[in-house]
């Protein structure tokens, strides 16, 4: 349900099951990719019928969904563009999202009724630039991930009447400059800039001279872990939304269409909580940060940082040691609940066994933890262990439960 009154919280929605998480945890408005055009050719994305369905599930629960077509075109990419913008208004998608002039300009002459959101890829780290997208029929500025909340003030001061602003408030961030690696396309011959990074600055590195070829020097934080000399912190604003409200900023944007649904469950369930409580009372929402932050922290991460919003990142913005951290395993994913029998059905994700305790991450109330006293396969027949993907199981549970709750366990 759109909070009109409110900052827009914009969810990544990386395949249908992801947007109906998403919906149901409390975004605005979602955005997602078709299968050609946009910059997560690795995420499941949706062919025409999944789009048109998801588009209409979306609005019928009264959320905007918006979508991608920020890749940096050659000439190839746009046979069949114009029609496949024609397609996507036929559906009744609420904006494109567009980082190529030309792309921009075959979207206007084609679909000259539709919102479109200029894309950070398009680098736009100035109020000069906002105003020349806008003169061109923008709608909305995905602002670049280079700037401070300063910078993006005096845009909305010389700009914001002209567009709105987007900025991203939690999420991955690529150590290149809005974006634009190479890496991938050197190492992997995969393009980042047409969607298919291999994520080559997550990798560990080793140093060579070039007198001793073939003589690795390992780079390491500690000798048990090593370093990671290209991996940035994830992004995490949830402590600072009134100086990111007060800079102009209109929607907030969760990157994620690659994360599970536990992450999207997750971040967007503590990002809807902290926009409410903040708009509602400002002292509440500063005295609950502490567990705003804890809920974060349950689902995988590289540890946070503010990027360049506050001051500009050094050292501790980068992630040494590569990997994701996490509190809590994602296990499992509710599929329906009988109140008469109090009987859970759940979709395994990850193995769980009869006298576990699990937390259920619930849309529609306050998370809860129980005991696993016994479980039922889909026939009825008794079950001690959960091991087969995406088993189907029938789970007693103390509260009630909806479809898209998390079920997740916490890590020993």
């Amino acid at each position: 349900m759109i909070h009109l009154d409110k900052v827009e919280l914009l969810a990544p929605a990386g395949d249908f099951e992801r947007l109906q998480v998403a919906v149901a945890f409390g975004a605005d408005a979602v955005y997602m990719g078709g299968t050609a055009f946009g910059l997560r050719a690795a995420a499941r994305n949706f062919d025409a019928q999944q789009m048109s369905k998801a588009i209409d599930y979306a609005h019928q629960r009264g959320v905007r969904v918006y979508i991608t077509a920020n890749i940096f075109a050659h000439n190839g990419d746009l046979d069949g563009m114009a029609d496949y913008f024609r397609e996507v208004q036929k559906m009744g998608a609420d904006a494109l999202i567009i980082s190529d002039p030309g792309v921009f300009a075959i979207a206007r002459e084609t679909v000259p009724d539709m919102e479109i959101h200029v894309s950070t890829q398009a680098n736009v780290t100035n109020y000069a630039t906002a105003l020349f997208w806008a003169g061109q029929g923008a709608s909305r500025i995905i602002l670049a991930r280079e700037l401070s909340l300063g910078e993006i003030t005096t845009i909305h001061e010389k700009a914001g009447d002209k567009v709105a602003l987007e900025a991203f408030v939690h999420g991955a961030v690529c150590m290149a400059y809005s974006g634009r690696c190479f890496l991938s396309a050197y190492m992997n011959d995969r393009d980042a800039n047409k969607g298919e990074c291999a994520n080559n600055c997550r990798f560990k590195y080793a140093l060579v001279e070039e007198q001793r070829p073939g003589e690795y020097f390992p780079i390491a934080e500690t000798a048990e872990r090593g370093s990671h000399i290209l991996s940035s912190k994830d992004l995490c604003m949830i402590a600072h939304l009134p100086e990111m409200l007060a800079a102009g900023i209109t929607s907030l944007k969760i990157e994620g269409r690659m994360k599970t649904p536990h992450y999207v469950a997750a971040t967007v369930s503590a990002y809807r909580a902290a926009i409410d409580d903040f708009y509602a009372d400002a002292k509440m929402y500063q005295s609950k940060i502490p567990q705003y932050m804890e809920n974060l922290q349950k689902s995988a991460n590289r540890d946070f940082s503010t990027g360049f919003y506050i001051d500009r990142p050094g050292g501790e913005s980068q992630a040494f040691f590569g990997k994701h951290s996490k509190t809590y395993d994602f296990v499992g994913i509710v599929k329906g609940y009988d109140s008469e029998s109090g009987i859970a059905t759940v979709e395994q994700r990850n193995k769980f066994v009869v006298g576990e305790t699990v937390e259920f991450l619930r849309a529609s109330g306050e998370l809860f933890s129980q005991e696993i006293s016994e479980m039922h396969d889909a026939d009825n027949n008794p079950v001690e262990a959960a091991r087969h993907a995406q088993q189907m199981l029938k789970i007693r549970v103390k509260e009630p439960v909806s479809a898209f709750d998390i079920m997740r366990v916490k890590m020993q």
